[in-house]
């Protein structure tokens, strides 16, 4: 399932969480969402095998956060938030110690072992754009702000609760304000990678 999925399809995972059906809401999770999200961490690390482990982290935590997930924001906010704070943690490089295991759902181990063979071998076979090799120039925050707003097309209170790890029902103010403060950014990085293709004969 691409992005296009919404609230119909979330409902879905939503019934299998009020249920108890925690594999069941995973898996479903994983279906709609876990091929986009692992083109997203691709794009953080810009190295499959680190994208690999992330997603793997991620899952994880999908699984043992889906009970407590509160539906304060859509599900899809949820797996990006999720997702990159799996990607900082391989980064640092502390992956193996937040690991929390899938043996007890083998369901979901076989899901994200497929998911991870098919996504990455798609990506594999898929001849990236010269603007794509230019954004992997930039720094992480950047990449990601360019990977949520144009590939994604979060809307920008999503965006910084992805970021900034904000709430939609917390502070409102502090949320509108990460939120302009991400807008203002993702500028000045189109003005950049506008910059580096000119300098390089793409524009």
């Amino acid at each position: 399932m691409s992005m296009l999925a919404g609230a119909a399809e979330e409902a879905d995972v939503r019934a299998a969480c009020t249920r108890g059906d925690v594999t069941g809401a995973t898996t479903a999770a994983l279906r709609l969402y876990g091929p986009e999200v692992l083109g997203f961490l691709v794009a953080f690390h810009k190295d499959h095998d680190a994208a690999s482990d992330s997603f793997s982290l991620f899952s994880e935590h999908l699984w043992r956060s889906l009970p407590e997930f509160g539906w304060r924001c859509s599900l899809r906010t949820w797996c990006y938030r999720l997702a990159r704070n799996a990607a900082i943690d391989v980064e640092r490089g502390e992956a193996r110690r937040k690991q929390v295991g899938l043996s007890s759902a083998p369901e979901v181990s076989a899901l994200v072992q497929k998911t991870r063979t098919e996504t990455l071998s798609a990506l594999r076979s898929t001849k990236r754009t010269a603007l794509e090799k230019l954004r992997d120039e930039l720094p992480e925050e950047d990449r990601t702000l360019l990977v949520l707003r144009v590939n994604r097309q979060l809307d920008w209170r999503e965006i910084a609760v992805v970021v900034a790890g904000l709430s939609r029902e917390g502070d409102e103010d502090a949320l509108g304000r990460e939120a302009a403060r991400l807008r203002k950014r993702f500028q000045l990085v189109k003005d950049r990678l506008r910059t580096l293709a000119q300098a390089r004969g793409l524009r």
